[in-house]
């Protein structure tokens, strides 16, 4: 008998011996608010109001992104367990070769089934209010010249790679060029459902140890680089910008961008007077779009700083929250004389050094959201 229900009862995504019943998930509870929303949008009575209606199609998308998910599971569960029987009944008369290869599939669906349920239950993780949201990702070299910088764009480029591989949609905002090589500074808006969610987990300090390419002796260096990521904050979320506490200034775009982009000045800094933030963007050639995304940017740090002014004091009742404040360093990358990544958070060790800083940063994120979960910051 293939085991085709890999978790134990009790477990995180098993309320009994199957998935029937969804109460890990809510599943009751989430189709039952399908239906009503469903109901209410063939009625029509929503489209009368935009926003309401907008409001609706987005709480859908998000239902049915549980729903239909875990119903195909759930069909895909019964169908192998019947194959299952129907395997264990043949073999009883003889073993035949047909069998063993049924078999052998019904090991491979096993599987399959076991990592679609891991996939739902990173998932059921991301309940945070702003875990569904797009993400605004800044990196910033340390100390350290040139070889920071590099080491910056070089994390530009791991994240880049990690959301294309997941069909997330990329658009640089602000990018700012070292003098020799690297970048000063950048600012990513990533967009896909759960972004942040999952690139929360990145928030902190990065450290690379590597021979330098830019050291003529072939010395052996350590860098620092910092990411910050912030949800992206939609517009119907109140948060109260004045005009009066803005410090509007216009300059000439710089890096690769043909003769328009040092023409005219079209990239735009907003300074946010009571709080000292500064952002800036560059990328469009309209003065009014890259205000505008100035704002979007501005808007989302002062909401990320409200979070966290928020969960400053719940962490002076609740002391496990230092647990998972990020420290110095979140993560070493090892280049030489040996190859390794290790988050120091979770303890998880990578070798494949490469293949990491090629996008592959799954297994770091879902480390720390199984090992941290709801409470992550």
């Amino acid at each position: 008998m293939i085991d085709l229900w890999p978790y134990p009862t009790g477990s995180r995504i098993s309320s009994g011996a199957s998935p029937s019943s969804g109460a890990s998930f809510d599943l009751d509870q989430k189709t039952q608010r399908l239906g009503e929303l469903e109901h209410a949008v063939a009625e029509g009575g929503v489209w009368a109001d935009p926003e309401r209606a907008r409001r609706v199609v987005e709480e859908l998308k998000a239902l049915k992104g549980w729903v239909e998910p875990y119903n195909a599971l759930r069909k895909r569960l019964d169908e192998a367990r019947g194959l299952n029987e129907l395997a264990d009944a043949e073999s009883q008369s003889a073993e035949t070769r047909e069998v063993e290869e049924l078999r052998r599939e019904l090991e491979a669906e096993a599987d399959g089934i076991a990592g679609e349920l891991e996939k739902l239950e990173l998932r059921n993780m991301l309940q945070g209010p702003d875990d569904a949201r797009d993400a605004l990702l800044t990196i910033h070299p340390g100390a350290g010249g040139t070889e920071s910088q590099d080491w910056a764009e070089m994390l530009m480029r791991m994240y880049v790679r990690w959301a294309e591989r997941h069909g997330f949609k990329v658009e640089v905002l602000d990018l700012l060029e070292g003098e020799e090589a690297g970048i000063k500074s950048a600012d990513i808006q990533i967009s896909g459902r759960y972004a942040y969610g999952l690139l929360k987990a990145e928030k902190g300090v990065h450290r690379l140890v590597r021979i330098s390419p830019f050291d003529a002796q072939s010395r052996r260096h350590t860098s620092f680089a910092s990411v910050f990521v912030y949800p992206v904050v939609d517009e119907d979320i109140e948060i109260e910008i004045r005009d009066d506490d803005l410090r509007v200034d216009t300059f000439r775009a710089s890096g690769k961008g043909g003769q328009h982009v040092n023409k005219t000045s079209s990239a735009v800094r907003i300074t946010h007077l009571p709080s000292g933030i500064v952002v800036s963007c560059q990328q469009e050639r309209s003065q009014h779009k890259n205000k505008a995304t100035a704002l979007k940017m501005l808007k989302a740090r002062l909401y990320e700083r409200a979070v966290e002014a928020r969960e400053a004091k719940k962490a002076e009742v609740d002391k496990q929250k230092m647990d998972i404040a990020f420290g110095n360093q979140i993560r070493s990358y090892v280049f030489q004389p040996y190859t390794m990544v290790n988050d120091h958070r979770t303890d998880l060790k990578v070798s494949d050094v490469h293949k990491v800083m090629d996008g592959d940063l799954d297994p770091f994120i879902e480390a720390f959201l199984k090992r941290f979960g709801s409470k992550a910051a």
